[in-house]
């Protein structure tokens, strides 16, 4: 759908709304209908209220009442919320939601319900948060939403992604497609996933039909991305006159006159005198637009239910010259299913998905040039105006051109610049990204209870295949460089010198072809029984998946057999038993297999005696989870267990002169006792309602430990196993690392109804800290070593200031980096041997490669009448990171970002903030060290945003339920001392906020 379309279609609906309410009768009519719940159950004994009566359904959810047409009826069930329906003719099947403690959560395999989950485990009801909180992305936020996850999960750096159970993309997925997330982290929650899930699993659930008339839900969205900032680079004139002055420091004369430095300020000729910024609206909009639809279809009966959904975005880009105006992003999508009860013992599922996504971009890499051509270099455009009109060559130039930009200007060029991202965009053809994914489902279950009473069987199989691939057009073009002069105080061009030519090969050319296959297989047998006031239940499972990918030989597998063993009394003991054979084709034979055991313990004290009547406590459970999994997750390569031998050419002569020989030449050797690493852990977790709901609490601590991770390290060995040349190794990759990680998660909401405003404030948290425990090194100093210190640690010199005159230099210890001068960095000497090197590195702080150590979201929500409003901020804290990119380590021939204003000279030694400028390379200033470190706390207003329902009383008498309207900012502010390094993007397109505004309805 395009902007035009788009806007149609959305003013039409508000033109509709007055005309939705058309007059009928209302008349009395008899209505029998079925009260259902979870899954679908019918509810018995629900209550059925009505403005004259009130009754009861019966054994079979089933209720009968006499009322008038378009007259409202309340229904409340225990455990389920209450809903108001308007009474109509077609009414067969009316749908209970459960209070939030009794809503079932999708955990490996099965379903609990919130109330009796196991400790480290977060869900997320995305079709509810997108309520009042539309979202564009699957995981969008929810580092603030869900605790324990921070980008990664509990300090780990790597987690499966399960969609309907399938490892997938997460953006292969729209939140519009989303019932439900559920976060696995303890080890008792993702061990029946086996060795892939060790270090937690992001399992993602879609929507499914429900029994219910057919329902449709449309959403229309249009967003406007602008930018937060940008990169700040001198212009022309400062950036020669602070070039002249880094020559200066090298000992080297001015390469810039004066006369050249003030035409370049001036800008009466940019031209001749560039001046090129190429953030500036000459090449960038202000704004660029986002469009997007969803279409949801569901419903069904007591035999079949079906889901459809059909979204379509289109979203446009900054730059706005050339082809690259044209840049778009495109995606469709379509999702179905059908759950079908083939006999009463009997059902099928099947499920599709396809993903059609197309990016339209240009040859070149405009963000990264950027930050790397400097401002006068040339002038993007030559003015064919400006040309003398005795120039004919330079006419014929012109005449002969195949890429004449508005019939005024010949791309401009120098030698050195003859590829640019000017001229690429104008003329150097327009490249499309394709990307296709097919998802398909399909499970078939049975009840075995004519078997044995409890016992049921479910299978599922998927199947998904990715592939992408570029084509583009790829244009050859000619550039000109022009040589000026001055005729009667007008600068004129003299003549033209052009580098390469004009080509247009007509030729599609087909690139970068990719593609993954995925096919995964489960199958279980459940029993679930209740003996008196014992609840017990079992798994029994098979489950694997493999994937295939392009250019890599092996595939990538998991395979496991698991078994769930659990156990509850009175919903007040509980205990759970969850273990896996896992098997791994990369470790050798004899190792392939291992066990992995859990247990988890679950206490509710608030069934005790001594709280039941609490006037503090609603609910209180406690749980404790113990195990250890066993993963080859970080085991990159296959055989890895196997000794190499290589030959080389030429390595060696023999006797006979001019003649080379073979050498044959060991790179590893053999560890056939080579096996799993393992994830060895303890965690707790707390759950608490207090004060009749007012405050809800929720939280884990953990403690792991992962041992055994592979190495291949020559501190363990003999120094006679490597050589140097010819370069040989006997040294095998042996279990020997170790790394720990200790923290907590939390989540604290209050709930509280201030007159007819119902408000709702949430914390959620997740803080961890990580130890490199067991390495192999051999340092010569102990500050060096890396056991004890964070896995995401960084390491470098520490500073102490400048060196201030050629004095300091001489009594200072010697930098090993480089020869140094006044205005250079000065190191600390840490091992006092009087030379500044590798020795003097230090740990300098926490990177926050895994996630920050502390991160911290809040949510607000107020509703009041139809209206509702929705705020999120998230808080990440201590964490640092390194100013080493081009706009900060500034050296040679670079473009020069504003920091180098702040320069050392000897008039500013006392102020400068920066090291003195030079057109050489500057190794001993920029490496890494704290004097580049910053600190990257943050707290980020996330999102607004306010929706209004339009009264449902409008719609009694039509075929339309619901309309509501919504607007909504994304990323919207900031707040850090180092904001303005946070909101940078060099080399890349910027960050952006966004603005939304979106219409929903259900017919």
């Amino acid at each position: 759908m395009n902007n035009i379309q788009f806007k149609i279609v959305f003013s039409a609906l508000f033109l509709f709304l007055p005309y939705l309410g058309f007059s009928q009768t209302s008349e009395e009519i008899d209505v029998e209908a079925t009260v259902r719940g979870k899954s679908g159950d019918p509810i018995a004994g629900a209550t059925i209220i009505t403005s004259s009566s009130t009754t009861l359904t019966d054994s079979l959810g089933v209720f009968e009442v006499s009322v008038p047409l378009f007259s409202e009826i309340t229904i409340q069930a225990n455990q389920y919320q209450p809903r108001l329906i308007i009474v109509k003719e077609d009414i067969e099947n009316i749908s209970l939601e459960p209070i939030e403690a009794y809503k079932d959560v999708n955990v490996a395999f099965r379903k609990v319900e919130k109330r009796n989950l196991i400790s480290g485990v977060t869900t997320i009801d995305v079709e509810q948060l997108m309520e009042k909180s539309y979202n564009t992305s699957s995981l969008e936020n929810m580092t603030a939403l869900a605790n324990g996850f921070h980008g990664n999960i509990w300090g780990m750096n790597e987690y499966l992604i399960l969609i309907d159970g399938v490892p997938r993309d997460a953006g292969s997925i729209l939140p519009t497609e989303i019932d439900q997330i559920s976060f696995l982290k303890g080890v008792a929650a993702v061990a029946l996933y086996g060795s892939r899930a060790a270090k937690g699993v992001v399992q993602i659930t879609t929507k499914r039909g429900k029994i219910q008339k057919q329902k449709i839900e449309v959403r229309m969205n249009a967003g406007l991305y602008t930018p937060k900032s940008f990169p700040k680079y001198l212009g022309s004139a400062e950036y020669m006159t602070l070039y002249n002055e880094a020559r200066a420091n090298d000992g080297l004369s001015e390469l810039y006159d004066e006369e050249t430095i003030y035409n370049h300020a001036t800008g009466n000729n940019p031209y001749r005198y560039p001046d090129v910024n190429y953030y500036s609206s000459d090449y960038l909009q202000e704004s660029y637009n986002r469009y997007d639809a969803t279409a949801q279809i569901s419903g069904g009966n007591e035999t079949a239910q079906y889901y459809t959904n059909l979204g379509f975005y289109t979203a446009g880009s900054l730059l706005d010259f050339g082809e690259a105006s044209k840049n778009s992003n495109q995606r469709f999508n379509i999702r179905g299913n059908v759950d079908i009860d083939i006999t009463d013992y009997l059902y099928a599922t099947v499920g599709a998905s396809a993903v059609y996504y197309n990016g339209r971009g240009v040859n070149a890499n405009y963000w990264g040039d950027a930050a790397r051509l400097r401002p006068n270099r040339f002038s993007p455009l030559i003015p064919i105006g400006m040309i003398e009109e005795s120039d004919e060559n330079s006419m014929q130039y012109v005449n002969n051109s195949s890429f004449l930009i508005d019939n005024q200007y010949l791309l401009g060029g120098t030698q050195l610049d003859q590829t640019n991202p000017f001229a690429a965009i104008y003329a150097g053809g327009s490249n499309n990204y394709t990307s296709r994914q097919f998802q398909f489902n399909t499970g078939i279950g049975a009840d075995l209870t004519n078997l044995l009473e409890g016992l049921s069987f479910h299978s599922s199989f998927g199947v998904d295949y990715s592939t992408s691939y570029n084509q583009s057009y790829n244009n050859e073009y000619a550039v000109y460089q022009p040589s000026w002069t001055n005729y009667n105080g007008e600068s004129l061009i003299a003549g033209l010198t052009q580098y390469g030519q004009d080509a247009r090969s007509g030729v599609q050319n087909i690139s970068d072809s990719w593609y993954r296959q995925t096919i995964s297989f489960s199958g279980q047998f459940n029993y679930e029984t209740k003996i008196e006031d014992h609840n017990i239940s079992a798994i029994l499972l098979a489950n694997g998946f493999q994937q295939s990918v392009s250019e890599e030989y092996h595939r990538t597998s998991n395979a496991n057999l698991g078994l769930h063993l659990g156990y509850s009394y009175l919903d007040k003991y509980y205990a759970d038993f969850s273990g896996a054979v896992v098997h791994s084709a990369k470790l050798p034979e004899g190792n392939r297999q291992a066990f992995s055991p859990t247990l988890t313990l679950g206490w509710r004290l608030s069934e005790e005696n001594f709280l039941k009547n609490s006037s503090v406590f609603d609910d209180l459970k406690l749980t404790a989870s113990a195990g250890i999994l066993n993963t080859d997750m970080d085991i990159d390569q296959y055989y890895l267990y196997e000794s190499i031998y290589t030959q080389t050419d030429g390595a060696w002569f023999n006797w006979r002169d001019g003649a080379l020989s073979r050498s044959t030449d060991s790179r590893r050797g053999q560890n056939y006792d080579l096996t799993f690493a393992k994830r060895e852990e303890i965690n707790f977790g707390l759950e608490a309602s207090l004060l009749n709901n007012l405050f809800y609490v929720q939280g884990s601590f953990f403690a792991n430990r992962i041992s055994g991770n592979i190495v291949q390290n020559s501190i363990l060995y003999p120094n006679y196993f490597t050589t140097g040349w010819p370069n040989s190794s006997f040294i095998p990759f042996v279990n020997y690392n170790e790394d720990e990680r200790i923290g907590f998660d939390f989540r604290v909401d209050w709930n509280q109804k201030i007159g007819e405003v119902e408000t709702t404030l949430g914390f959620v948290g997740t803080y961890y800290d990580t130890k490199a425990s067991k390495r192999a090194e051999r340092y010569e100093d102990a500050y060096q070593n890396r056991q004890g210190t964070s896995l995401d640690g960084i390491w470098g010199l520490e500073n102490d200031g400048f060196f201030m005159n050629e004095e300091e230099i001489e009594n200072s210890a010697t930098p090993s980096f480089g020869e140094v001068q006044p205005g250079d960095i000065k190191y600390i000497d840490q091992n006092g041997d009087g030379l500044v090197d590798n020795q003097d590195v230090v740990y300098l702080g926490k990177a926050g490669w895994f996630g920050a150590p502390f991160t911290l979201g809040i949510n607000f929500t107020a509703e009041w009448k139809n209206f509702s409003f929705f705020a999120l901020g998230m808080g990440r804290f201590g964490a640092h990171a390194m100013r080493n990119n081009s706009y900060f380590w500034v050296d040679g021939e670079d473009k020069y970002s504003e920091v180098v204003r702040d320069r050392w000279t000897p008039e500013t030694s006392e102020t400068a903030t920066y090291p003195r400028l030079t057109t050489t390379t500057s190794n001993n200033n920029f490496r890494s060290s704290d004097f580049w470190m910053y600190s990257t706390d943050r707290f980020d207003l996330a999102k607004v945003q306010i929706s209004y329902n339009l009264p449902k009383a409008m719609f009694n008498r039509s075929f339309v339920q619901e309309i509501g309207v919504y607007v909504g900012g994304t990323n919207l502010l900031t707040v850090s001392p180092e904001r303005e390094i946070l909101e940078l993007s060099v080399g890349g397109a910027p960050q952006n906020r966004f603005y939304n505004l979106g219409i929903k309805a259900i017919f």
